[in-house]
């Protein structure tokens, strides 16, 4: 410990760790060690560069609060967020992908009945109608699905952080018909942007980077015997489906939506014309899982 060098320390710290009792813990700490060791002489970081790190993480930890997870951003721009989910969510070819959950999400959303409206606030969006079928890996419907559901308006708010819209707007749970079928009547999800004000948004600046995200509409689906998926659809033909800030975009949950003028169509699915229509079917693997959501993309502005 007298004789440290840099060919050494790295060894010398590792031993230190190697009597940890937390055998996960002690995992996370050796890989943490070496690879801040390897990148430290990868890049010949300096005492100033040092210092600045540590200053940008404290302006981090300084505009984080309950609402604002600023590390959680940061993850999400990185791409650490949507690996982590990815590494978690390894899935069959033909099932459903996950994506993240972003910081918007709430719990106990109000239940609808299928074909309900869930914009009830009067947000002036484009009518559009979601439908669709959820499906085991072998196409059989299932019966009894809960989705929720919930999405910006098009001017990009959630409610939870626009005073203008009603309690739970844009937002409801519902339950597959007997033929596997959803459907629920709601606005155009538009791109909207990601929190630029704190520390995240300055290093997406010094990277010559945008803060935006393309629309979506955020889904959790579940049914019993099977894992439940969290994940996003994203609006077909949206400027940023190639730049996510959050990274994301996978091009099977890229949807259209078609706009449509037909009266008929119209009436069939109780919309106003003009309107748009989107199509999208789930489909669950067979197994056990938590339905509730964990962390994840930027939990502070996805």
């Amino acid at each position: 410990m007298r004789d440290l060098t840099e060919d050494n320390v790295t060894e010398a710290v590792l031993a230190k760790i190697d009597v940890t009792d937390n055998p996960r813990l002690k995992q996370i700490l050796v890989s943490v060690i070496t690879h801040l060791h390897a990148f430290a002489r990868d890049v010949e970081l300096t005492p100033d560069e040092l210092f600045e790190a540590a200053r940008f993480l404290t302006e981090v930890g300084k505009i984080s609060d309950a609402k604002r997870h600023e590390f959680l951003l940061l993850s999400d721009t990185l791409g650490l967020t949507i690996l982590v989910d990815a590494m978690q969510n390894r899935k069959p070819a033909a099932a459903t992908e996950s994506s993240v959950l972003g910081p918007f999400y709430r719990a106990n959303a109000p239940e609808v009945e299928n074909g309900d409206l869930i914009d009830r606030g009067d947000t002036g969006g484009d009518p559009t109608v979601v439908h669709g079928t959820v499906k085991d890996l072998d196409g059989t419907a299932i019966k009894g699905a809960l989705l929720d559901i919930w999405q910006a308006t098009q001017q990009g708010l959630y409610e939870n952080i626009d005073a203008a819209q009603p309690d739970m707007n844009l937002r409801g749970r519902l339950r597959t018909d007997g033929n596997g079928e959803y459907k629920v009547r709601t606005v155009l999800p538009a791109s909207y942007p990601i929190p630029d004000d704190g520390p995240a948004g300055q290093l997406l600046s010094l990277c010559n980077r945008h803060n935006m995200r393309p629309g979506h509409i955020h889904f959790i689906v579940s049914a019993d015997g099977f894992k439940p998926v969290t994940t996003e659809v994203f609006v077909e033909g949206d400027d940023y489906l190639d730049s996510d800030a959050v990274f994301g975009v996978k091009e099977s949950l890229v949807a259209a939506f078609v706009n449509s003028d037909s009266v008929e169509d119209a009436a069939k699915w109780g919309m106003p014309t003009p309107f748009h229509e989107m199509r999208f079917d789930f489909v669950l693997e067979p197994g056990e899982g938590d339905a509730r959501p964990g962390f994840s993309a930027g939990s502070a502005g996805d």
